[in-house]
């Protein structure tokens, strides 16, 4: 018996009948998963942020992302892709987590993530605060094993604890190398800045496996040798990207929680996740976007961008790997 062709994927709300500013806010304009039964890509939010250590607000950051990706169109030329018409992309909604629970909201990202990757999908999950990463890698781990991390962050997220708690938005990528989630030869920060609390940060950092692209590096080296250099550390292993949106600069990004001077632009940060299209993107996060602090949606246009790259480079492989 042959197997039946996949379905046409349902793609985005035709913006030259209904303009982009009218219906609900889901991402780019696509169907929700409730509506297609099954996807590709799920375009998941956890409204959560109760573990910031400075400016609260994230918890509003996926529906501000979803609001400022009104505008993204299904063509991109960028990667050469049509990336709602090669797979199915639907918004997924929100996981809701327990605001005054930490360890419970862990639990529930994690289970939620579970359910959604048991469907065979991939996940593009909009933050929310940094936090969420742990309970997504360890999801993601169950499928595929340790897997790569690229982390695009100012802050390096590798720190013990805060006020003696181990789950807070400084501390998700430590937490995932001790529970063994992560592929130790292939983790990197890029973006990183600013002052720490003392050189044993990078020592730390070191000793956990991760190796540093500063954002300085990023301005003396370009964007093309430095998405070489992770694709050579990534290799074949199967990727998360995690990008937290103060990776860029305020200028780019001022709608954040813990700002730095000196970031990314906006436009190195996308030119640097197009450079990573060859690398199996497994899944990915876009986090800290805290719309409060932000100014005519600057920081939101951002995260929305960078989620479609995202989003093109896994619609793009699961439509390579279906021949």
């Amino acid at each position: 018996m042959s197997t039946p062709a996949p379905r046409e994927p349902r793609g985005p709300v035709d913006s030259s009948r209904i303009p982009r500013y009218a219906g609900p806010a889901t991402f780019a304009r696509l169907p929700r998963l409730d509506e297609v039964g099954t996807t590709d890509v799920a375009v998941v939010g956890v409204p959560f942020d109760t573990g910031v250590s400075y400016r609260p607000g994230a918890r509003f950051g996926g529906n501000a992302i979803r609001e400022a990706s009104r505008l993204l169109r299904p063509y991109n030329p960028a990667q050469d892709a049509s990336p709602f018409a090669l797979a199915q992309v639907a918004d997924a909604g929100d996981i809701a987590a327990n605001p005054f629970n930490i360890d419970e909201a862990v639990e529930t990202i994690e289970a939620a993530a579970d359910d959604l990757l048991g469907t065979g999908a991939r996940m593009m999950t909009l933050g929310g605060d940094h936090t969420i990463a742990l309970p997504l890698l360890r999801s993601v781990a169950k499928k595929h094993g340790p897997v790569a991390l690229l982390h695009f962050d100012a802050h390096l997220d590798t720190w013990d604890t805060y006020f003696g708690a181990e789950y807070t938005h400084g501390t998700p990528f430590r937490r995932a190398v001790e529970e063994g989630i992560l592929d130790t030869e292939a983790l990197s920060h890029v973006g990183t800045r600013g002052p720490l609390y003392g050189k044993k940060d990078l020592t730390d950092d070191e000793k956990m496996g991760f190796g540093i692209v500063t954002s300085a590096d990023v301005m003396r080296r370009g964007v093309d040798e430095i998405a070489d250099q992770l694709r050579q550390r990534v290799g074949d292993r199967p990727l998360y990207i995690s990008i937290d949106i103060d990776v860029l600069d305020p200028a780019h990004a001022p709608g954040t929680g813990t700002p730095e001077a000196g970031g990314l632009t906006s436009r190195e940060l996308l030119e640097i996740i197009r450079g990573l299209s060859s690398c199996n993107l497994v899944s990915a996060d876009l986090v800290e976007v805290a719309p409060a602090y932000d100014h005519a949606e600057i920081t939101s246009v951002a995260a929305s961008h960078a989620a479609y790259e995202l989003t093109t480079i896994m619609s793009r492989q699961i439509a390579a790997s279906r021949g």
